[in-house]
C-alpha cells in the first residue's frame, strides 16, 4: 500500500533533513507498509524508554551515539523520557557495582538530551504537569501506555524505544491498530468476584491476567479486558498499579465497567478472579527466604504513594532490611514540600529519584533477594535484567519487615536463594511447542517484507516456537539464548539463525536487544514474524537484518526446529521455504 506523502515528509525521506530524520521517516514507513497503514497520522506527544544502560545496553548507547552527530536530528513535538538506571545524585548510596555504570547512564540522558528531549527520566508522564496525555502519540513505556489509553484519552499503540523515537524525531506515526477506534473495542471480559483494596491487590489482578495465555486466543493488539465488579470510584494509585501490571505481558489498553464510556466488546473469552486467586498469587508470591532490599515505587511513586509509606514509617526506622523508594523528580519535590521525604529519610530508607527498580543492577554480592509491592517490579527484577528472587507483599506489610516488626527469614548474604515458583505454581499456562508433531514434506509460503530492505537471500537454520519471546530480560543480549524456564525455547539461542516466532513481548526497550546481538555479531541471520511486531522490526529496518512477516502458509506449525530453510526476497515479494528437513 502507498503511502501519499506531504512535503515535509518527502523531504525527511530523500535526506533533505539530515540522516537521522531519514533514518527516522524510513522506519516510520517500514511500520506502516508492515501495519497495512494507508497514511501518518500527525502525533502530540512522544515518551521515549530505553535510558538505563541495564536495558538499553550497548546498542542504545551505539545507535544514539550514532543519531547525535547529526545537528539537525531534533524532536519535532514534545518528548519525554524514561527512567534512568540510577539516582546520579545518591549513586554512591545506591551501591551500584557494574563497571562505568554511572558514565554510560549519563551519556545516555546526555544524548537524548542533544536531540531535544526533555529528560524527565520518569516512568510516569502521565504525572507531570504540562505533559500531552491525550490524543495520538507515540508512547513507549508499558505502563504508561496503559494507563495513557485506558484513562486519560491518550491515543497511542504500543510503541517500541526505536519506532517511538523515529515518531518523536519526523512527528508523524502510522495510522493503524489502538489508533483506530475499531481496534479499541475491548475482547477480554474479566469478572473480579472478590473485594480489592490495597494497590498491591489490583497489581497481582492486573498481573493474573497477562498471564492467562489460552489457546485459540487472537490478540494482536494484546488482551484488552473489560473488567466488571471492581468499586465504582478507584483510586489513582489503584487504577496506576492495575494498568502497570497489565502490561507485563502486553495489555495497551484495559475498560473497567462503570468508569467511562466502553466500546462494543468483541470478546473472546470470560476470565473470572476470585477470592482464591488472589489468596493463591499472594501465597506463591511471599518470602520465602532472606530478604536484603526492600523496593517501593513501581512505576515510580505518586505523592499519594509517598504520602503512605510516611505515615506508615512515621516515627520508625528502617534498620531491619534496607528500603528504597522511588519516584520522580516532580513527586520528590513536592514531597520535600510537604514534609515526607523528610519523614522517609528519617527512617534511614533511601529516597531516590530519576530512576526505578526495574532498571537498576543491584550488586548480587548483597541483594540476594528483593521484596517490593509491585509485581511489575517483581516481573523484571527476576527476569535475566538481575535474575534476582523477587517476592510481593503489600505496603503495610513491607514496611513491617524493613522496620523488624515483621520478621519473614534470614537476610544474611550467605542466607540461602529461594527457588523461583515453576508456571504451575503462579497459575501461568506453560507454553506448548507447536502442534502437529514432526513436519515432513515440501513446504513454502509467501510472505511481505520491509519497504527500506533490498532483494536478499538468506539459508540457515531454523528457530522456531509458537510462543512470543520476552526479549528483555529472557534473552541473553550476549550470546542470544532464551533464558525464560517455562518457554519451550528455553536453552536455544537465536543467533546465527531464522528466527521464526509470533512476535515479542515484554518492555518497549527490546528492540535494543536486538541491537545489542546485531553489534556483538550474535543476532539472528533474519527474523521472521506471523504479523508485524514492534519489538523486532525496528532493529531489523535499522541495520538491515533480513525481516519478513505475515505468511500465506503456517511458517510455525510447517517448519521445524532445526530444519533448514531459504528466506529471499525479490522486489516487493518475500518467499520462505524448507531446503531440508532436520533428521
Amino acid at each position: 500500500m502507498t503511502i501519499e506523502l506531504n512535503e515535509t515528509q518527502r523531504a525527511m525521506l530523500a535526506g533533505e533533513r539530515g540522516p537521522g530524520k531519514q533514518m527516522a521517516m524510513r522506519l516510520v514507513l517500514d511500520m506502516a507498509a508492515a501495519a497495512g497503514a494507508a497514511e501518518l497520522l500527525p502525533i502530540e506527544s512522544a515518551h521515549l524508554s530505553g535510558v538505563s544502560p541495564l536495558t538499553g545496553g550497548l546498542g542504545l548507547r551505539q545507535f544514539l551515539a550514532r543519531l547525535a552527530t547529526d545537528p539537525l536530528a531534533q524532536v519535532a513535538v514534545p518528548t519525554t523520557l524514561n527512567s534512568a538506571g540510577c539516582d546520579a545524585g545518591q549513586f554512591a548510596a545506591m551501591r551500584i557495582a557494574a563497571p562505568e555504570f554511572l558514565e554510560h547512564s549519563q551519556e545516555i540522558v546526555a544524548l537524548y538530551t542533544q536531540l531535544g528531549v526533555q529528560p524527565t527520566q520518569s516512568c510516569i508522564p502521565y504525572e507531570w504537569e504540562g505533559v500531552v496525555s491525550s490524543g495520538p502519540a507515540a508512547w513507549a513505556e508499558s505502563n504508561a501506555i496503559c494507563y495513557g489509553n485506558s484513562y486519560s484519552g491518550l491515543l497511542t499503540n504500543r510503541e517500541s524505544g526505536l519506532s517511538a523515537l523515529a515518531a518523536a524525531l519526523t512527528g508523524y506515526t502510522p495510522r493503524y491498530g489502538l489508533l483506530e477506534a475499531d481496534a479499541r473495542r475491548p475482547n477480554l471480559e474479566v469478572v473480579v468476584a472478590c473485594d480489592l483494596d490495597d494497590p498491591t491487590d489490583f497489581s497481582i489482578l492486573g498481573d493474573w491476567i497477562g498471564m492467562q495465555r489460552r489457546p485459540g486466543w487472537q490478540m494482536p493488539l494484546g488482551p484488552i479486558p473489560l473488567l466488571r465488579g471492581l468499586p465504582a470510584n478507584l483510586t489513582h494509585e489503584q487504577r496506576k498499579a492495575l494498568a502497570a501490571a497489565a502490561a507485563n505481558y502486553g495489555c495497551a489498553l484495559l475498560y473497567i465497567e462503570g468508569q467511562g464510556e466502553i466500546p462494543e466488546p468483541v470478546f473472546q473469552d470470560r476470565l473470572r478472579f476470585a477470592a482464591a486467586d488472589l489468596q493463591q498469587r499472594y501465597e506463591v508470591l511471599a518470602p520465602a527466604g532472606g530478604v536484603s532490599l526492600i523496593a517501593i515505587g513501581c512505576p515510580q511513586a505518586s505523592v499519594g504513594e509517598l504520602r503512605a509509606v510516611a505515615e506508615l514509617l512515621r516515627g520508625k526506622r528502617a534498620d531491619a532490611v534496607p528500603v528504597w523508594v522511588f519516584t520522580s523528580s516532580a513527586n520528590r519535590a513536592i514531597a520535600e514540600r510537604l514534609g515526607l521525604a523528610e519523614v522517609i529519610r528519617a527512617s534511614g530508607a533511601l529516597l531516590l529519584e530519576n530512576t526505578c527498580p526495574e532498571v537498576v543492577p543491584y550488586d548480587p554480592a548483597w541483594v540476594r533477594h528483593v521484596l517490593t509491592n509491585s509485581m511489575k517490579a517483581e516481573h523484571y527484577i527476576k527476569s535475566g535484567l538481575n535474575g534476582i528472587p523477587t517476592s510481593v507483599m503489600r505496603l503495610a506489610d513491607c514496611v513491617a519487615v524493613a522496620t523488624g516488626e515483621r520478621v519473614v527469614a534470614d537476610a544474611r548474604p550467605g542466607a540461602e536463594r529461594p527457588v523461583q515458583p515453576t508456571a504451575s505454581e503462579t497459575g501461568q499456562r506453560a507454553p506448548t511447542a507447536p502442534a502437529g508433531g514432526q513436519q515432513t514434506g515440501p513446504f513454502a509460503a509467501h510472505g511481505h517484507g520491509l519497504p527500506s530492505q533490498g532483494d536478499f537471500v538468506v539459508t540457515g537454520e531454523a528457530f522456531v516456537t509458537d510462543t512470543p519471546i520476552t526479549l528483555l530480560g529472557f534473552v541473553n543480549r550476549e550470546t542470544g539464548v532464551i533464558e525464560e524456564p517455562g518457554h519451550p525455547a528455553h536453552g536455544q539461542s537465536l543467533a546465527g539463525k531464522i528466527a521464526i516466532f509470533p512476535r515479542g513481548t515484554g518492555s518497549t526497550v527490546a528492540p535494543y536487544v536486538l541491537l545489542e546481538l546485531y553489534y556483538r555479531g550474535q543476532a539472528p541471520l533474519a527474523i521472521v514474524n506471523t504479523a508485524i511486531d514492534q519489538q523486532s522490526a525496528p532493529a531489523c529496518s535499522l541495520e538491515g537484518i533480513p525481516y519478513a512477516y505475515g505468511f500465506d502458509g503456517d511458517v510455525i506449525g510447517r517448519i521445524n526446529p532445526g530444519d533448514r530453510v531459504e528466506l529471499w526476497r525479490q522486489g516487493g515479494h518475500v518467499s520462505l521455504r524448507v531446503a531440508a528437513r532436520k533428521v
